[in-house]
């Protein structure tokens, strides 16, 4: 389990190739982060599938606990709706970082996002309603990378970026448990999937930021 997940990391930072942070910059970006402490970090979601977290949800969480632990991050915010499996991305991942220690009044939830860009859009709303002001974006070197000229475009005040670095989760990985949670309580009531309640145009318009609600979380 451990080689096949860390062929996973290695395949995100060299596969990607230009789609990702390099590890120098992976690197460079945290040691520009540890001089600084976020109100809170915004960790976009993945589909909890069969009731399985998967290497790219385990790597983003166990990445803003890592951020948590070491005073880099004060809050967290998991984002995501129940888009492709019935659970609420933003909630089954907070119950994983809760059940891993990290103290619950600590850890939040937006389960309004359906798309990567509105994962930052809605986190960011949710988080300046929380009093929060300095956030960062805290997620794998592909997604932060593809999310960095959204970020830039529509946020007044700048969220950094702080793409989990691949050595580190390398070093983490023997000590990476899967906790115990209650799913069900993340369960979204009367699920659809996406798919099957927006069309392909509607999908597309997602993706590029051009569904997003701007009143949400007001």
């Amino acid at each position: 389990m451990h080689r096949l997940y860390t062929c996973f990391l290695l395949f995100i930072g060299v596969i990607a190739g230009g789609c990702s942070f390099s590890g120098r910059m992976q690197k460079k970006l945290l040691h520009a982060a540890e001089g600084k402490q976020y109100d809170a970090i915004i960790v976009p979601g993945i589909p909890y599938n069969n009731g399985q977290w998967d290497r790219i949800m385990k790597a983003r969480v166990y990445w803003a606990k890592y951020l948590y632990d070491h005073g880099i991050a004060k809050n967290i915010i998991f984002s995501g709706n129940a888009v492709h499996s019935r659970f609420y991305e933003g909630a089954i991942m907070a119950l994983h970082a809760v059940a891993l220690g990290v103290p619950a009044d600590h850890v939040f939830a937006d389960t309004l996002a359906e798309h990567s860009t509105e994962n930052v859009y809605y986190s960011y709303k949710l988080g300046k309603k929380l009093g929060f002001e300095t956030m960062a974006l805290a997620s794998d070197p592909f997604q932060t990378k593809l999310l960095r000229g959204f970020c830039r475009k529509y946020f007044p005040s700048p969220i950094d970026e702080i793409p989990f670095v691949i050595d580190t989760l390398k070093k983490l990985e023997p000590q990476m448990i899967d906790p115990v949670i209650d799913s069900m309580l993340a369960v979204k009531p009367g699920f659809v999937p996406l798919e099957a309640r927006t069309s392909f145009r509607e999908r597309w318009r997602g993706t590029r930021g051009k569904n997003i609600r701007k009143d949400v979380y007001e």
